[in-house]
């Protein structure tokens, strides 16, 4: 299906196409208006430990629900649901290594996973459009561009590690408005960590991310820097858990929650 196609669906048909097989792709841009979330499916025995994590990182992993033990539904961020099935990519680490990237993985599920789903950047991009902020990977249709940093999170339990961030560029004169808007959503990562010097966070070579796809930035325009949801992905592969499912980078859960709803005023 065309992307211009892709747009127009709801979050639930969206859902739909991707849990039938019919969509596997980046979800920037798509279902505009309603959030989107990251994905970390852990077994229970280290569950109140990533939540602890959490809870002491908000910006990079702000949780927005977490699942029933074993349960492959949501409460409150969406109703026809299948956690299983409904992200367009998932990623399986074993041992804090990559070992698969599936469109499924009804297969690996255990009655011991806990499911957290964790804020998006993707869900402010829609009020940055809004504000007439061009968003440049959605611009270009690619994925947004990813990048490890030396930014040392506070550990908690087994887990530890350093922030991923998310880049996008934005016109000197805009970058106030980029950062008004975001700071608004901050359960959706909310204000930018860094702008202009990607060197301070230890980010030396923006034409090669470390997930996502490099961008362009135009003369007049500066990096500008949010916390990640892949953030946990990093910490995974430093902390080596037995086992642990993602999504992968750059596709996302849409739910049925507008962004709007997650605004301060």
């Amino acid at each position: 299906m065309e992307k211009s196609s892709l747009s127009k669906l709801s979050p639930v048909e969206l859902r739909h196409l991707i849990r039938n097989g019919g969509f596997s792709g980046q979800t920037s841009g798509l279902a505009a208006g309603f959030t989107q979330a990251n994905l970390v499916i852990l077994p229970r025995s280290l569950a109140y430990d990533f939540l602890l994590f959490a809870q002491r990182n908000p910006k990079p992993c702000p949780i927005l629900e977490v699942s029933d033990s074993g349960s492959r539904k949501l409460q409150h961020f969406a109703q026809d649901i299948d956690l299983a099935n409904d992200f367009p990519k998932y990623r399986i680490y074993r041992d804090g290594k990559l070992t698969a990237e599936v469109t499924s993985v009804e297969k690996y599920w255990r009655n011991d996973f806990v499911s957290f789903i964790i804020g998006c950047s993707f869900s402010f991009e829609a009020e940055l459009l809004a504000a007439g902020i061009e968003v440049r990977q959605i611009s270009l249709g690619v994925n947004v561009p990813m990048y490890n940093t030396n930014i040392e999170l506070q550990p908690a339990g087994k887990f530890h590690g350093q922030m991923v961030v998310s880049m996008r560029p934005i016109p000197e004169a805009q970058v106030v408005t980029a950062v008004k808007v975001t700071a608004a959503m901050p359960r959706v990562h909310g204000a930018p960590i860094q702008i202009g010097h990607p060197s301070e966070i230890g980010i030396h070579d923006l034409a090669h991310p470390d997930y996502g796809d490099p961008v362009p930035i135009k003369p007049g325009e500066v990096p500008v820097f949010w916390p990640c949801g892949v953030t946990p992905q990093n910490v995974i592969m430093q902390v080596k858990p037995a086992f642990v499912i993602t999504h992968a980078p750059g596709h996302m859960l849409v739910t049925d929650v507008k962004n709007t709803s997650l605004k301060y005023e």
